[in-house]
């Protein structure tokens, strides 16, 4: 029997297909509906940090007896995750160092091992059971079937056990629904802790103009408005960056969910000027000259990420000052190809320790940061989260307080006053 969710139903959007509305009035920063995950599955960058189970970071996590690569809260957390991490404990036992399979190919397995297990409707399918989930197997390039095939190498090689495989027909569209529907869960940062499905999550559509917003409590999902919302109102999240100009967020859009958005703000591109500012010169720049930069902008934010996990710190770095000096001859510090590159050196100089190196790259990134991006945007909370605690680490107190105050205001709207989150960063700020 199909659920409910008070205030939200299902409907057909015009041009978008299947779609969410509210069916009552909400105001900025009011809980719409929360869900649990139908599966998720912990980075293993994380492991050891965080609870396998729920997620909690803590010091002193239990470990899993027999494989040594589970970490729990407690025997109740361990218990909780058992059905999922059987399908992993004999095979990380068994390959020891050599069990390397995907985070997608993980969160398969355990989608795959619920299906199994759970043959009812569970409370995150209220709306949309997850074999209802978009696919776009017919859409994908070589290059994106070929990574599948290789996660789908990787779930026969490393799940031989306590799982029952489809065939490959099915296993390429269930990956395929996965790629497009899977939700990536981050901490305060915005930094990756694990993966998830929510079916009913699912069924919000894009927006770069977005009326909720959605954030993580443990492994849920929690639907927040980030505008006031009347009966009627579709609601709406962004799936992307909302930082970039209007080309880029389509070229994105279409290269990771296939559609072109046709927002107001897509139609209109209002906002394109003021993201991409020149500097300004006593004489203008042509047009030529900032075409042939933002190709240039384009090409090394592209090879930045290729690189990332190639080169050494030092050098990524003098990667982020060279490209700088190069666009800052026609683009002005607030352009977002300056900003992008920014942030990646502030990311470099924070991995390095090197505490006044971030704070120089930050200080120039947080006022566009607020200017560019929508309100209640977590992507500027999260920076003035990291500006404040290295201010505090550099015990520049006032500093430190005024941009967790900041970062603050804009995470009571987005997760709500009563958000872990929330209740540790005001101990962080000495607020009782």
């Amino acid at each position: 029997m199909m659920g409910l969710i008070e205030g939200v139903e299902k409907f057909d959007s015009p041009g978008k297909g299947r779609g969410l509305r509210v069916t009552k009035p909400f105001k900025v920063g009011e809980l719409l509906f929360s869900s649990p995950a139908y599966s998720y599955v912990l980075s293993a960058e994380e492991r050891g940090s965080r609870c396998d189970f729920c997620f909690t970071r803590k010091e002193g996590l239990a470990r899993c007896g027999k494989c040594k690569k589970g970490f729990y809260c407690n025997a109740k957390c361990q218990k909780g995750d058992w059905a999922m991490h059987k399908l992993e404990c004999s095979a990380i036992t068994a390959f020891g160092e050599n069990w390397c399979p995907s985070e997608t190919t993980r969160l398969v397995a355990r989608i795959l091992a619920k299906k199994k297990i759970v043959k009812e409707r569970c409370v995150s399918e209220k709306m949309l059971l997850i074999e209802e989930l978009q696919s776009h197997l017919e859409d994908e390039d070589n290059e994106k079937r070929e990574r599948t095939e290789a996660d789908i190498a990787g779930l026969h090689r490393f799940y031989p056990k306590h799982l029952e495989v489809p065939d490959q027909k099915d296993l390429l569209t269930l990956f395929s629904q996965v790629a497009c529907n899977g939700f990536t869960i981050e901490d305060d940062e915005l930094s990756h802790i694990g993966t998830a499905v929510y079916p009913d999550i699912a069924l919000i559509n894009h927006s770069c103009l977005p009326s909720v917003i959605v954030t993580y409590n443990g492994t849920s999902a929690e639907v927040r408005a980030v505008q006031k919302m009347n009966p009627g109102d579709e609601v709406l999240t962004s799936y992307i960056d909302l930082l970039y100009p209007t080309d880029d967020r389509n070229n994105r859009l279409r290269e990771c969910y296939y559609f072109t958005c046709d927002c107001q703000e897509c139609k209109s591109k209002s906002r394109d000027k003021a993201k991409l500012k020149v500097r300004k010169k006593r004489d203008p720049v042509e047009p030529h000259e900032v075409n042939n930069m933002i190709r240039y902008a384009r090409n090394t934010v592209k090879e930045f990420r290729a690189l990332k996990h190639v080169k050494s710190p030092g050098e990524l770095l003098e990667m982020c000052e060279q490209s700088l000096e190069k666009m800052g001859a026609v683009f002005d510090d607030s352009n977002v190809y300056m900003l992008h590159m920014m942030y990646q050196a502030m990311g470099v100089c924070i991995y390095m320790q090197d505490a006044d190196g971030a704070i120089r790259y930050g200080e120039k990134i947080l006022k566009p940061y607020s200017k560019l991006y929508p309100p209640y945007s977590l992507n500027v909370s999260s920076m003035y989260l990291k500006m404040g605690r290295i201010y505090m680490m550099m015990e520049k107190h006032s500093e430190g307080i005024s941009a967790l105050k900041k970062a603050m205001a804009v995470m009571e709207v987005a997760h709500g006053k009563n958000h872990p989150f929330l209740r540790d960063l005001r101990k962080e700020i000495g607020q009782k």
